[in-house]
Order: C-alpha cells, then sequence, then structure tokens
C-alpha cells in the first residue's frame, strides 16, 4: 500500500496528538519532525521512533523524500511555515486557526495554488465520529430544514504557555476554540455564507494571566436563515466539555461527545488527559478512553493523505480556514462596538483581538 511520508513543524501538544493519530493511518509515515528547540524534537523522534529530527524546519523542507507537513505551531508562525513549504513542493495540513489575519490567509492559499499543493484546514470536529453521524442524519433529511445549530467547548485553559499571550495566538478563546464551533456549523448546513455575527466576550477568571477573552457567546446569521449559536470558555472547571445541538423543523440531535464515552471518575493527584496530565483532571471528572479516536484525530490524518495520494481536494480547504477567520474577525468587532456586524467583513487588523481591544 502507498504511503506517505509526513514531517511534523512542531513538537509540543497538539503535535503529540498528531503523531499519535498518524499511528492509527496506514496510509501515513512520519518521517521528520522539526522544533526550534533541538532537544525537544530529538526527544519527541525518539519517543514516537520518527527517523530524522530538526532544529530548523526549513531544513527538513529541503528533504526530497517529503511529501508532506502538518503544522502545530504557535498561531503567529501557520503563515510563514505554510509559504515555505509551499514554495519546496510540500502539501501542508495547517492547525487552527488558519492565521493571525485575512491577509495572511490570503497569502498561503495563494502560495499553496502556485504550487500546486494541497492546503488542507485541520477542523477535527468535521470528522469525529458522533458529529459525522450528526451530520448524516442532516443530509439525509432526518430532522428537516435545519435552523439552528448549537456547538460548545469548555474547559479551565489551554495546555500551552503561548496561548495566553495575545501577541503570539492572536486571541483568547473566541479564536482558540470558537474556530471549532463556526466551521462545525458551516459544516452541518451545507458551508452557507454567513450574513452577520454578534459576539460578547470577556475575561472574567484569567486577567492576571492574558488580555485575551476567556469566554465567548456568538450568533452567527447565515443564507437560508439558519443561525449558529457557538459558546466556549476556559473559565470552566471540572475537565473539557464538548457537544453540539442541532434543530430542524423535523427533528432535533443532541450530541455529547464526551460524557457519553466516559467513566465517572474522582481522583485527588489527577490522570493522564488526552496526551499529558492536566490539572482539571483532580477530583471529579470524567475520564474518556480513545480520546483521540473519539475526536477524530486519526480519521482527519488519513483523509489528508488520500487526498496527497489521489490528488483530490481536502473536506477542510485553505478557503474554509479564512471564512472562519473572517467570521472570527467581524466576532471581534461586534464584541468591540457592542453591535452585530455584517458579513463580507473586511478589516487590515494584525490580530483579530486588535478588533476587540482596540
Amino acid at each position: 500500500m502507498p504511503t506517505v511520508k509526513v514531517g511534523l513543524i512542531g513538537s509540543g501538544f497538539v503535535s503529540e496528538i498528531h503523531a499519535e493519530a498518524l499511528k492509527q493511518v496506514s496510509s501515513a509515515e512520519i518521517f521528520a519532525v522539526a522544533s526550534p528547540t533541538a532537544d525537544h524534537s530529538e526527544k519527541f523522534a525518539q519517543r514516537h521512533h520518527i527517523p530524522y529530527s530538526y532544529k530548523d524546519y526549513r531544513k527538513m523542507l529541503e528533504m526530497p523524500e517529503l511529501e508532506a507537513v502538518i503544522l502545530g505551531l504557535p498561531n503567529y508562525l501557520h503563515a510563514e511555515a505554510c509559504i515555505d513549504a509551499a514554495k519546496a513542493g510540500k502539501h501542508v495540513l495547517c492547525e487552527k486557526p488558519l492565521c493571525m489575519n485575512l491577509k495572511e490567509a490570503d497569502q498561503m492559499i495563494q502560495a499553496c495554488k502556485k504550487a500546486g499543493v494541497i492546503l488542507m484546514y485541520a477542523e477535527e470536529l468535521c470528522f469525529t465520529p458522533k458529529y459525522v453521524r450528526a451530520k448524516q442524519l442532516v443530509d439525509e433529511g432526518a430532522l428537516g430544514k435545519v435552523y439552528l445549530v448549537k456547538q460548545s467547548e469548555k474547559h479551565f485553559g489551554p495546555h500551552s504557555p503561548w496561548f495566553w499571550d495575545v501577541e503570539l495566538s492572536g486571541g483568547g478563546v473566541l479564536l482558540d476554540m470558537g474556530c471549532h464551533g463556526i466551521e462545525f456549523a458551516r459544516w452541518i448546513l451545507g458551508k452557507p455564507k454567513a450574513t452577520s455575527v454578534q459576539a460578547q466576550l470577556g475575561t472574567y477568571v484569567h486577567k492576571d494571566r492574558t488580555r485575551g477573552e476567556d469566554n465567548s457567546i456568538l450568533t452567527v446569521e447565515f443564507e437560508g436563515g439558519a443561525v449558529a449559536l457557538i459558546e466556549d470558555s476556559w473559565a470552566k472547571r471540572g475537565g473539557m466539555d464538548d457537544r453540539a445541538e442541532i434543530y430542524g423543523s423535523d427533528g432535533v440531535t443532541y450530541a455529547d461527545l464526551l460524557h457519553g464515552i466516559a467513566l465517572e471518575t474522582f481522583s485527588e493527584p489527577g490522570y493522564g488527559y488526552a496526551v499529558e496530565k492536566a490539572p482539571q483532571t483532580k477530583g471529579w471528572s470524567f475520564t474518556v478512553f480513545e480520546e483521540i479516536w473519539n475526536y477524530g484525530f486519526p480519521q482527519e490524518m488519513a483523509h489528508f493523505c488520500d487526498c496527497v495520494l489521489k490528488k483530490k481536494e481536502p473536506l477542510e480547504t485553505g478557503e474554509d480556514g479564512r471564512a472562519v477567520l473572517e467570521i472570527i474577525c467581524a466576532a471581534y468587532r461586534s464584541a468591540g462596538t457592542g453591535r452585530r456586524v455584517t458579513i463580507p467583513f473586511r478589516t487590515t487588523a494584525k490580530k483579530p483581538i486588535d478588533l476587540w481591544l482596540g
């Protein structure tokens, strides 16, 4: 069976998930990893039995055998790494959000088109088994005409320190996790154009750690009349909560992504959450098994490799990532003005959060 030689750019939390997911994909071979901290990439390579490790990802891109890369970098590095990979003729799977601003998004899309390589936007919710089943219900007409999609993701904050620094991340929880809910709603509805967005943001718990928002609520209206209600939080105690509701003229479906596959657990010291221990697993929590699979990461990686091998367009494209980013920028402007903002939305802001904080 043909395989795709994949390089990981980054060796942090999300790259650990990528590596574990790729191990479950028969058409993928993790060929190399690059991280600016040399011992990180070396230890990562040893841990995952990866043949090559680099401190400079540009050196990794020079490998003729390498066919594709997965970007697991801080947000402010996405555009540069994507463009460099495209120039080197490598297909790209870019973690969310696509980048820091709309100008970068256009540059990334254009660079990949010019090089004739795939740019796939990493939205794992479109591959999550429970959500895929919900999408099937919608597509077969089981719920009638969908008029409302609700999605929420909440926990007590990100794993990596750079998320808290808005100069590196570009925003708070809306940019970090609201991008999931926005694309989930677009996907469920068949990717109609958004027409307006209204958002409320606040920093309620983590003011000592970030200038970014730790709680966000937004409503997005789409052509055809459907509405999405998206709630995200870095302020919620008690572990991860991820769920969706889809309402139609003839039915409704509720999808609790984690609690339905979990063990109700009490642990004083805490335990391993996903691929590393997190403090929110102390006390009562819901212990999830096969979490990487249930979140759809192996399915996402398998789809990326299939697109590379068959030279086909991915389910989630760079254009989808840009559409999400445009809605997010409009949402930050809405929160800053206290008004509903229409889409299309144009902005030259370097970071989405600048549209809220000024």
